[in-house]
């Protein structure tokens, strides 16, 4: 199904990015801040509820289409009440599929509304509508681990933040994973902040913070 829907909207001129399972899929979505994702409940690893409600707990605010074969009333409510925009279920028509994504992609759009503000430290900021980080006017090209980590500091400027929530919000949903992992997305991403303005700090026993660059 998924490479029949991609085929269906790339004939659209759509660009797609396709994932075979949840973990990837919130991977990209931090990366990419795609215009629209369309989400299929049942996946591989992190099932699909739990990939929406953690892109909303990190504030990713991309309009989300679901599509699955749970049809009941119970299940549509859920899906809406984590943080859906619409609701498919299966089977659909690919002409209905393709112009609920159109609508929710104008909608999001808006009337060619402003980005929104959000934080901001030395030359970096976040916008809260896409996501999207910037270092002064151009996007900063972040792999998305890095960038999940930078928008969690960015939210708490000046203040730190501890290894475990980081972890927990990098490493969304990801088994296996050492909590001591976050040392190295550190490292990589102080690397990336070099010439940015804004320096990571790590504080022994407290976690990581952002400052301004002396």
């Amino acid at each position: 199904m998924r490479t029949t829907l991609q085929r269906s909207f790339e004939r659209s001129g759509m660009h797609v990015v396709t994932c075979a399972d949840g973990a990837r899929a919130l991977d990209r979505w931090r990366a990419s801040v795609p215009d629209v994702v369309v989400l299929d409940l049942s996946l591989p690893g992190t099932d699909g509820l739990e990939v929406l409600r953690a892109a909303r707990a990190e504030g990713l605010p991309t309009p989300v289409l679901i599509v699955t074969a749970r049809g009941t009333v119970g299940d549509r409510v859920l899906g809406l009440n984590s943080g859906a925009d619409d609701y498919l279920p299966k089977p659909f028509d690919l002409d209905e599929l393709e112009a609920r994504v159109r609508a929710l992609a104008r909608r999001a759009a808006g009337p060619a509304a402003p980005a929104a503000a959000g934080p901001a430290l030395g030359g970096l900021r976040c916008d809260l509508q896409s996501g999207a980080l910037y270092h002064g006017e151009h996007v900063l090209d972040l792999p998305p681990r890095e960038a999940t980590m930078l928008r969690a500091l960015l939210m708490r400027p000046g203040q730190a933040v501890t290894k475990e929530r980081l972890f927990e919000q990098v490493f969304a949903g990801e088994a296996d994973v050492q909590v001591e992992a976050i040392e190295v997305v550190a490292y990589r991403l102080r690397k990336r902040l070099v010439d940015t303005g804004v320096q990571l700090v790590t504080l022994r026993g407290l976690g990581y913070l952002l400052k301004a660059a002396a």
